[in-house]
């Protein structure tokens, strides 16, 4: 018989230590899960970065990934784009009664490696237990701190600068609609999920004086990144249609079912801003990491539509993107 999870898992008995003390220690790292009230930490003197995120995503296993792969690999990136080394991390757990300990246990396997692949340690967290159809069998909130290493150097978006998407879009909220839907496309399609701090430091070491944004596009994909860059300046953002990276499986669903990939949600990839001298050196810089291999430069500052975002189509006409009321992929990450 299956063991599953009980109430007893999150009362704080007997149940809930042995699981700690047993599975979840063990394979998250006895050496350094601290069971105290809190992680005691010995961080570099200077600024840190601090960030929380919680996951909720259907289903948990997918392609690419999976619920816990992306908890630690979202909370890595979170860190890694505003200049900081990510180096702890804090696993919040919320269980559903009745989810099965094997998935349990292949979901804490995946934040293991994701974490050991990133260089980051998971040092502190929580474990709860709701009622059986009271939650989704698993949520899962992951906080992180970074170090800096050396200032950062951010100058104004200005005019002229170009725009840079480090991999193909979609990829990940198109893997999770098809699931969700049970659309049977043969493809090989899956999320990119990734840890992407290390190749955003290959970057920054080279031309930090030179990037004057970088955000990973997540939810609301990169027309939203772009959006929260031009609302209330006096610039807008031109992207170009024909210079997006986008997979041909990607392309395809999208054009079936009526979606924008500029909007659909990704787990490994990121916008960077940056001077006209230095893009075409940091995007050779990106295609260097497997990560990166299909980077481009997608678009340029300008002044035509201030304060919005626009796409000059492959047959030269424009379109505006503008911030959607809600997400058209909604919980996917």
């Amino acid at each position: 018989m299956t063991k599953k999870i009980l109430p007893g898992h999150g009362s704080g008995g007997k149940l809930m230590n042995d699981m700690i003390s047993g599975m979840i220690k063990e394979i998250l790292g006895r050496d350094t899960i601290q069971i105290d009230d809190s992680a005691v930490l010995d961080i570099e003197s200077g600024k840190i970065a601090f960030t929380t995120d919680s996951y909720t995503v259907t289903p948990i296993f997918f392609p690419g990934g999976d619920i816990g792969k992306l908890a630690v690999n979202g909370t890595v990136n979170d860190l890694a784009v505003m200049g900081a080394t990510p180096e702890f991390i804090s696993c919040a757990l919320i269980l559903e009664e009745g989810f099965g300990f094997d998935e349990f246990e292949k979901i804490l396997i995946s934040m293991k490696e994701s974490a050991d692949n990133a260089g980051v340690k998971i040092v502190t967290g929580d474990t709860k237990v709701v009622p059986n159809g009271k939650g989704d069998r698993i949520y899962i909130n992951t906080s992180g701190i970074g170090v800096f290493r050396k200032p950062v150097q951010r100058k104004a978006i200005d005019k002229g600068d170009k725009i840079i998407l480090s991999g193909t879009a979609g990829d990940h909220g198109i893997t999770i609609m098809s699931l969700r839907n049970n659309l049977s496309f043969s493809s090989a399609l899956k999320s990119d999920c990734a840890p992407l701090n290390r190749m955003i430091e290959s970057i920054t070491d080279k031309f930090d004086g030179s990037i004057k944004f970088m955000r990973d596009a997540t939810r609301g994909g990169i027309a939203s990144v772009m959006n929260e860059i031009t609302a209330g300046m006096p610039f807008s953002a031109k992207l170009i249609e024909d210079d997006i990276p986008v997979a041909e499986e990607v392309k395809g669903i999208c054009g079936i079912l009526g979606l924008d990939p500029l909007y659909v949600a990704n787990e490994g990839k990121i916008v960077i801003i940056a001077d006209a001298a230095s893009a075409e050196g940091i995007t050779a810089e990106l295609k260097n990491s497997v990560y990166g291999k299909n980077a481009a430069i997608i678009g340029e500052i300008d002044s035509v539509y201030p304060g919005k975002v626009y796409v000059e189509t492959f047959i030269g006409g424009k379109r505006l993107l503008p911030l959607l009321i809600e997400e058209q992929l909604p919980r996917i990450c």
